[in-house]
């Protein structure tokens, strides 16, 4: 879907074409909350060649204007996440004020389990594996602080699709 394709009163997740389930997941949950997210609106350029064209660059997942926070979700194995973490290591050396939470593949699983959401196909099979789940609200979990709870008229719209037995 793009963002001209939603119907009337959707809400900010049903606007984005994601690139990845876990963010569209991350997205509801944050809807959820009524925390306000914009979905990879800024690129940081980390690394130019010769004649200035950025040669390395990073677009955090989501920005969380209200927090002055991006937040990257990464379902990748710990082995390929060492790029990545490269690249957040040049961009806090180049942009100290700049504020990035990781949510890791552990963080994400213990938000399908507590909230019930569909697991995603590359992780089938890791959900039983992953642990307690999270025992405190999302918000608590990405280190948010407080956030008023939503209304019942938020959790109705905003609430995940129940899931069918069988």
């Amino acid at each position: 879907m793009v963002p001209g394709d939603a119907p009337a009163g959707a809400l900010p997740h049903e606007r984005v074409t994601f690139a990845h389930n876990a963010e569209r997941q991350l997205a509801m949950l944050l809807d959820f909350y009524g925390i306000a997210w914009a979905y990879e609106p800024t690129t940081f350029v980390l690394e130019r060649d010769g004649d200035g064209n950025p040669r390395s660059a990073f677009t955090p997942d989501f920005h969380l204007p209200d927090h002055d926070r991006y937040l990257e979700v990464t379902t990748l194995r710990q082995p390929l996440v060492t790029r990545k973490h490269r690249k957040l290591r040049r961009l806090r050396e180049l942009h100290p004020e700049v504020e990035v939470k990781v949510v890791y593949q552990r963080d994400y699983l213990h938000l399908l389990v507590t909230y019930g959401l569909e697991p995603p196909q590359q992780l089938d099979g890791l959900v039983g594996r992953a642990g307690a789940p999270a025992t405190e609200p999302v918000p608590s979990l990405l280190e948010l602080g407080t956030v008023a709870r939503p209304s019942r008229a938020q959790r109705r719209l905003a609430a995940p699709p129940a899931r069918r037995a069988g």
